[in-house]
């Protein structure tokens, strides 16, 4: 399923054992972000949620040099 947007959006998913995900898409379509699963979709959208008010003040940690 494809949409074109300007913006970036979060599209809720359905895995195979039947749980709840979500990926965050960049406004060409590419995935930027997967999360993990949950087990309703209430309980999805809270991580959405979660990530739209903690992403802002998240800080980078660069442990990649160790």
């Amino acid at each position: 399923m494809f949409f074109s947007s300007t913006n970036p959006k979060f599209e809720i998913l359905r895995a195979k054992d039947n749980q709840y995900y979500f990926v965050l898409k960049a406004p060409n379509g590419e995935i930027i972000a997967t999360s993990e699963t949950y087990t309703t979709k209430e309980n999805c959208k809270n991580g959405i949620n979660s990530v739209i008010v903690n992403a802002p003040k998240a800080t980078v940690v660069d442990y990649s040099s160790l």
